[in-house]
């Protein structure tokens, strides 16, 4: 009983969304792939990421969002941030954002995990953030 009760564990652990599980490290690397468009603290052609996890979407002053994303209603959570990554354009129809995504759902498990360990970097402590 012990084993099939383990066996159904892992099985359920197996379908867990990537983004449970998570390397920030690795994905620190995968967010060079988004250095031509955004950085933590400065915004560039993208916004800026510091305080992207639990902001609405469309919301850092002084950056000139497509108006599909300001009126998206999105909060950006783990589920959120998955979702549009994958596939921005699907997620958000009209946005300016004109990546492919992220299809890998590994690497954006790990990306995200690196932008939720990011928000609490010195360089997102700067006021100016």
């Amino acid at each position: 009983m012990r084993r099939v009760v383990a066996a159904a564990a892992l099985a359920a652990a197996a379908t867990l969304p990537a983004r449970a599980a998570g390397d920030a490290a690795r994905g620190e690397k995968i967010y060079e792939r988004c250095a031509a468009c955004h950085s933590l603290a400065a915004d560039r052609t993208g916004p800026r990421h510091c305080g992207l996890v639990g902001r609405k979407a469309g919301t850092v002053a002084g950056f000139e969002y497509s108006n599909a994303m300001k009126r998206s209603g999105i909060k950006w959570d783990a589920r959120s941030l998955d979702r549009f990554i994958a596939a921005p354009l699907a997620a958000v129809p009209g946005t300016s954002m004109g990546y492919d995504g992220v299809k890998d759902p590994k690497e954006r498990a790990d990306l995200i995990a690196w932008l939720v360990v990011a928000q609490r970097s010195a360089e997102c402590a700067k006021p100016y953030n």
